[in-house]
């Protein structure tokens, strides 16, 4: 009963279409895709913004403990 098959995907599919139509679901495709595009751009901005400066150290518990 756990298994589904290729048939049961297509059946799901179908009924996706119907209920939402083919115009929502392009549009959420859009938006997922402009999301995911984001993510990545903040990853690479994190990454690289924290490997320009290593010296520079905004946590100042050092110069609370002297």
């Amino acid at each position: 009963m756990g298994n589904i098959g290729w048939t049961g995907i297509i059946i799901i599919a179908i009924l996706v279409v119907i209920l939402f139509g083919k115009g929502k679901i392009s549009s959420i495709m859009g938006d997922l895709a402009k999301g995911i595009k984001s993510f990545k751009k903040g990853m690479s901005d994190d990454s690289t913004s924290g490997t320009e400066d290593p010296n520079n150290n905004s946590d100042n518990s050092n110069s609370e403990n002297k």
